[in-house]
């Protein structure tokens, strides 16, 4: 039988939390066009309370992100395995980094560049991780 354990309960709330960050930016990006319609402040207004969901889960990832890596006995995974780790850290904070940046200027070309760049960096540390449990 599969048990029910702590590493179910840090692996769940990791994926959530990448669940809500990833997919949230995902579903908010393509809703964009249909909030500009709705006066120039809806995005912007989406944009804010997303943010008030998105932030929590993201120190949620990163936590959790942590905690993942505490459970790892160093001796028993690969240089790839180490790298791809490494990679994956770097996208994260590049996710948080340009999504930061994103909700702190008004500057359209500087908000569409890390709009963009902040979620595909996300993307990539997602594919990360796939590929550190495959």
């Amino acid at each position: 039988m599969v048990s029910f354990d702590l590493d179910t309960i840090r692996i769940s709330l990791h994926l959530l939390g990448v669940a809500v960050w990833l997919g949230g930016q995902i579903v908010l990006a393509v809703l964009v066009p249909a909030l500009r319609s709705m006066g120039e402040d809806a995005p912007r207004i989406a944009a804010r309370k997303f943010g008030q969901v998105a932030w929590p889960f993201f120190a949620l990832v990163v936590i959790t992100g942590f905690w993942n890596v505490a459970e790892i006995d160093p001796g028993s995974v690969s240089t790839g395995y180490n790298a791809t780790l490494g990679i994956k850290m770097l996208l994260v904070a590049m996710s948080g980094i340009a999504a930061f940046i994103h909700t702190s200027t008004d500057n359209r070309m500087v908000r569409g560049i890390t709009g963009g760049g902040g979620a595909i960096a996300a993307f990539g540390a997602f594919i990360c991780g796939v590929m550190m449990v495959s």
